[in-house]
């Protein structure tokens, strides 16, 4: 039986058994994975490059939370053996973190913000074919992914953390805002967007009881209007690495009765130093 991509993650329950096919090291350094989309053949990775990392302020006096930091966004095309085909450097100043992307049948659309919540943001258009890059927008606040509707040609875009969604013109006017109802996971990356039910991964941190963390991840589907929750499921899955697969960059197809998943939740810091996995499950 054929089903969509939203439909199968319907049938994800907590018991699903997620096995790895395959790993593919990249020949390249990928930084810090944010969003995966697969175009045909090729796959669309954004990372960011941390050059200074953030600091905490102790008294933020009603301003940001924390220091910008410093550092470079990046847009790789990719084979599906791991080869590093195209690459982009997107941002500007301080908005360098590029976050979780969306292919509408022509054009690749990735936010751009800085490293902390409450701030700004930059959305970018790619016309993958031509490298043409277009700034569409800005937005004072954080926009951590984007979905595109294909039929309304509306922007779903996650906030810091995923606990907002705001649904935006393609000139970046809000067109409503959508409180996250669920809690166990912060969204990070959207994976299908249709009539309407949005399907997104992410990931949580949680106290394991002698002073460490330990990630939790999940898919979870949502209604776009209404911000229901039609169904979630936890993805536990650990990485070489030991992270959760779902912790950032994922993409999710289905291959007959099997649900697809590709993930990069790794960071590396030279070639080959982490790998594109390929996951599947029975459903």
């Amino acid at each position: 039986m054929a089903f969509t991509v939203n439909e199968a993650i319907t049938r994800l329950r907590r018991s699903t058994e997620w096995v790895t096919v395959d790993r593919i090291p990249l020949d390249f350094t990928c930084h810090h994975p944010q969003g995966l989309d697969r175009v045909g053949d090729t796959f669309y990775l954004t990372s960011v490059e941390i050059l200074e990392e953030t600091t905490r302020l102790e008294n933020p006096d009603g301003g940001p939370d924390r220091t910008a930091g410093r550092g470079r966004g990046h847009l790789y095309e990719m084979s599906a053996d791991g080869r590093q085909l195209g690459h982009w450097e997107l941002g500007e100043g301080s908005a360098y973190h590029a976050g979780g992307l969306s292919y509408d049948g022509e054009s690749l659309w990735v936010p751009v913000a800085e490293y902390r919540p409450d701030s700004k943001s930059i959305l970018y258009r790619i016309d993958p074919a031509t490298s043409a890059i277009s700034e569409m927008f800005r937005y004072p606040d954080h926009l951590g992914a984007v979905a595109c509707e294909p039929d309304s040609e509306l922007l779903h875009m996650a906030t810091w953390g995923g606990r907002r969604l705001l649904v935006m013109t393609r000139s970046g006017e809000l067109v409503r805002e959508i409180p996250v109802r669920s809690h166990y996971i912060d969204f990070q990356d959207c994976v299908e967007m249709r009539d309407g039910l949005a399907s997104w991964t992410g990931v949580a941190e949680y106290p394991d009881g002698s002073g460490g963390v330990f990630g939790l991840g999940g898919v979870a589907l949502l209604d776009m209007n209404t911000g229901d929750i039609k169904h979630e499921a936890p993805v536990t899955v650990l990485s070489p690495k030991g992270r959760v697969i779902t912790f950032n960059a994922t993409h999710v197809e289905t291959v007959g009765d099997r649900l697809r998943m590709y993930a990069l939740p790794d960071d590396s810091v030279v070639p080959g130093d982490t790998c594109l996995l390929v996951l599947e499950a029975a459903v």
